[in-house]
């Protein structure tokens, strides 16, 4: 693929609102974890809530669409100056030209557990102030910032589970490169909700701890919010020091409809995929950020994957220690966080991991270090086989 630029970047999870807040926190090897009060969630488990989220007011005229998501989406989108980004470029390039793609596996349908708790005690009709449309339905995230910002391009929300915010890099990589649209933005947002809560403790994939990414004595997941964006742009004058997305690769093994391929085969063909998209070798890459989410079985069958590819060349870390699992928003989160560590030269920890398993050979970094990174790769697995990687760079290659 043609590289194109991360002219704008931002990250809003447990650990903070924005880029300088992630940065402090990975640099320190904190975590952004504590113990769920989410609602009325009365489950034993760790959770990453936004803090500030229920008091953002959307503005009168999207009222439609108020929800935690869609809140936690303006709060994200104000940070670093982000939004002025994105109006700016829309000016430049005409709202037409640019596109928005967003990632969510949820949506809002928090407010629908919440309006079903309002039902009519008779006829069991919904209250006629819940809109679906507005909230639940994933659409319902790309059309809220299409309208908020006054683009008109092309506008999509894809919904693969814990790969959806990756897969919209690629998704808008082909619409640029095809000349429908000049810039994209592209992210993802997934808020807690009790659906997601209930429904992982349910398959017993939640951890009563701190989730443990590679650990030898990892036991689930610690489910988290966030939301993340960037804007991709076609080249032009650039920093030295600027990111790019330099390829990105697909797959979907469809071995299981929860559990990963044993040994990492629709991984090791998303990798392997990337790697072609960028035009660059395994030995290329500087840093892995892994889909790690701390179950026993995704951390060795992504292990097994990356060790196939990579071998032991490139340092691995799952930033999930420190913002729990964002599901559909990871991809998007940890793209910007791997954004983050090109530009300020550092490998993230792993807050949360003791002792490695040493099923997993990987050179995997337990805490945060400054190294001089060119090249990265993150990983995003979902549900269903639903697998991508991406390659970001400090430089262009053409």
């Amino acid at each position: 693929m043609k590289p194109l630029l991360l002219s704008a970047c931002t990250v809003t999870t447990c650990l903070g609102v924005g880029l300088n807040a992630h940065g402090d926190a990975l640099r320190d090897n904190r975590s952004g974890l504590a113990p769920c009060t989410f609602e009325t969630v009365d489950l034993p488990t760790w959770v990453g809530e936004v803090s500030g989220v229920d008091s953002v007011v959307l503005p009168g005229a999207l009222a439609h669409f108020d929800c935690r998501n869609h809140r936690l989406a303006l709060l994200a989108l104000q940070a670093d100056g982000f939004e002025d980004r994105v109006r700016e470029a829309v000016a430049r390039h005409g709202a037409s030209r640019v596109g928005v793609f967003m990632g969510t596996s949820t949506s809002g349908i928090l407010q629908t557990e919440l309006a079903y708790r309002r039902r009519d005690p008779v006829t069991g009709a919904l209250p006629p102030d819940f809109s679906y449309a507005g909230t639940h339905n994933p659409y319902a995230l790309a059309e809220f910032l299409r309208q908020h910002l006054g683009i008109t391009g092309q506008s999509t929300t894809i919904s693969t589970a814990c790969s959806s915010s990756a897969k919209v890099f690629a998704a808008a990589a082909r619409q640029i490169e095809l000349g429908t649209l000049d810039a994209a933005l592209v992210g993802g947002v997934d808020s807690l909700c009790l659906t997601t809560l209930y429904g992982f403790a349910s398959l017993e994939l939640t951890s009563a701890e701190p989730c443990r990414p590679c650990d030898a004595s990892r036991d689930g997941i610690s489910i988290g919010e966030g939301a993340a964006y960037a804007l991709l742009e076609r080249a032009g004058p650039v920093r030295a020091d600027a990111t790019w997305l330099l390829g990105a690769g697909e797959s979907s093994d469809a071995h299981h409809m929860s559990a990963p391929h044993p040994e990492g085969l629709g991984a090791r063909m998303a990798m392997q995929a990337a790697l072609r998209s960028a035009g660059l070798a395994a030995s290329d890459i500087h840093y892995i950020n892994l889909h790690g989410t701390a179950t026993p079985a995704n951390d060795v069958s992504e292990g097994k994957a990356v060790a196939a590819v990579f071998g032991e060349g490139a340092v691995c870390s799952s930033t999930k220690g420190a913002t729990g699992h964002t599901l559909g928003a990871a991809g998007a989160v940890e793209s910007v966080l791997c954004a983050l560590a090109l530009t300020d030269q550092f490998v993230p920890g792993s807050p949360g991991t003791r002792e490695l398993d040493p099923a997993i050979p990987l050179r995997y970094q337990l805490r945060s270090a400054s190294a001089p990174l060119r090249l990265a790769l993150t990983n995003s697995f979902g549900f269903g086989g639903s697998n991508c990687s991406l390659v970001l760079g400090r430089r262009s290659r053409q």
